[in-house]
């Protein structure tokens, strides 16, 4: 539609580069790839597997697929062969499409996969695979015959774990129908105008989902090859981004740049910053709020979609620390226990009983693990509820920390950490003790030119129980160049606890 009625309209742009894709060469391109797939054998309910860095290529294999009824299924820059290779064969992916920057485990993951499987290359060659751009050359520009909407499927982290593909049944609805989730994004002011700037991987859910919507509503979409906090304000101020989607380690990283960097940019343009993936500390957004204002929102959600929460700034503020309340159903905290639903104020698991029907992929029995028996479904949060409905979380049940028999939740301490002016990021966890079973242990990045040792250690120790109690505290500290935490602001804590088995 934004193609026939605005053809010369910017769809994608980098912003390296400055390199600008229209919706009429978006929708012409994908059309092509589109019976590329068809040609290639490609059906309805078929799968792909793409690793492709952030680009404007990203955008125009994600829309053929969708407009070709198959499953996409875009992962980590970051995935080893091996990693690579579980993803493709889990997902029964008939096509693997790979840029050229990644040819190395591509090439290795391809070794051991079956020899039907159709092999891509993109941005680039790649030995072994068939270069994408040469074949889709001469194929037509209009749509496929048989055009229905397609569906990502979706893996989550793994951190506990090999990670678990997220499957929904296709639609069978033209490519055309918006889907509800999209909507929510129409009312945030995305359309004509509006520049949306995600600058976490494609891979991952959160940014995916608000630039496919951008492009549903005619907007543009801004693409950045890797998140840098000086280089986001200076896209925001040369590109008048409207639109921020954000995880709190964004907000971390672009408060820790000195005040005369951040004054340098003019940030008015942003109307709206969205965050997710992963708790925000209480001073973090107070700070991020202060600087742009009382527009920021705070989504919880998951891949799973089986129910979410949302919270404004306003609101925020008169409830620090709060998620919101249910944004689809109603949110229960449970005693897992008995299965009882606790009242306000109390401890528990978080469970919906709303969102889309899902399963993970070829394993029905992680997807049964998230029900309760009231058919409720969880993402394995521990939090609580006040009384007029506003959740609070405390920390995934697969964090948690006993200790002597009481209860831990690391992330009290690792928010209190983080706040203190000489951390650059935190990670807190249980690590074996004779006496307690679990003791609260630490693992601190300082910031740049800050000298650790044994007088940060105590330093922060002090500092936590200042306002935490002494059992929730870090027992002692040890500090890091860099910690394990993945693009969508999660730490990877299972590397970390392995040190200390």
């Amino acid at each position: 539609m934004h193609a026939q009625q605005s053809p010369g309209s910017t769809a994608c742009v980098l912003a390296e580069s400055g390199e600008q894709t229209s919706y009429a060469t978006l929708e012409a391109t994908t059309n092509q790839i589109a019976h590329l797939f068809r040609n290639l054998g490609l059906g309805v309910g078929d799968g792909i597997v793409v690793m492709v860095q952030n680009h404007t290529r990203f955008y125009q294999l994600f829309w053929a697929a969708h407009r070709a009824g198959l499953y996409f299924t875009p992962i980590s820059w970051h995935s080893t062969a091996d990693e690579a290779k579980y993803i493709i064969e889990n997902s029964g992916a008939k096509a693997f499409v790979a840029a050229a920057r990644f040819a190395e485990v591509a090439q290795a993951a391809n070794q051991s996969l079956p020899n039907d499987l159709i092999c891509l290359s993109i941005l680039g060659a790649i030995e072994g695979f068939d270069d994408l751009e040469h074949e889709m050359q001469g194929c037509e520009e209009r749509p496929i015959a048989d055009e229905t909407a397609g569906r990502e499927l979706l893996y989550t982290s793994g951190t506990t774990g090999r990670p678990k593909g997220v499957k929904f049944p296709l639609s069978g609805q033209p490519i055309a129908e918006t889907a509800p989730d999209d909507l929510s994004y129409s009312a945030e002011g995305y359309g004509p105008g509006a520049t949306v700037l995600a600058p976490g991987p494609l891979y991952h859910a959160s940014p995916l989902m608000a630039s496919r919507a951008m492009h549903r509503f005619g907007g543009r979409v801004l693409i950045v090859d890797k998140f840098d906090a000086e280089a986001i304000l200076r896209y925001i101020e040369t590109y008048k981004v409207t639109h921020l989607i954000c995880v709190p380690t964004h907000f971390v990283r672009m408060l820790n740049l000195p005040d005369s960097v951040r004054k340098k940019y003019d940030v008015s343009s942003v109307k709206l910053i969205m965050h997710t993936g992963a708790p925000c500390p209480i001073e973090t957004k107070h700070e991020m709020i202060e600087w742009f204002g009382p527009i920021i929102v705070e989504y919880y959600g998951g891949t799973e979609r089986i129910g979410g929460a949302i919270i404004r700034s306003e609101e925020w503020l008169k409830r620090p620390g709060s998620i919101g309340r249910s944004v689809a159903g109603t949110a229960y905290v449970v005693d897992e226990s008995d299965w009882s639903v606790l009242p306000a104020g109390e401890t528990g698991v978080l469970y919906f009983d709303a969102g889309e029907t899902f399963s993970y992929h070829d394993d029905e029995e992680k997807t049964q693990k998230m029900h309760s028996p009231q058919g409720w479904r969880t993402l394995g949060d521990i939090g609580r509820m006040d009384e007029d409905g506003y959740i609070y979380l405390s920390d995934r049940k697969s964090n948690m920390i006993i200790s002597g028999g009481v209860n831990i939740y690391p992330q009290e301490a690792e928010n209190r950490l983080v706040s203190h002016p000489k951390v650059a990021d935190a990670a807190v966890f249980g690590i074996p003790n004779e006496a307690f079973g679990e003791e609260v242990k630490a693992v601190v990045q300082p910031l740049q030119g800050v000298e650790a040792g044994a007088g940060l250690e105590a330093e922060l120790i002090a500092y936590c129980k200042q306002t935490l109690a002494g059992f929730k505290c870090p027992r002692s500290i040890d500090f890091s160049d860099e910690l394990p935490r993945m693009d969508n602001g999660k730490l990877y804590k299972q590397a970390l606890k392995q040190r200390y088995q």
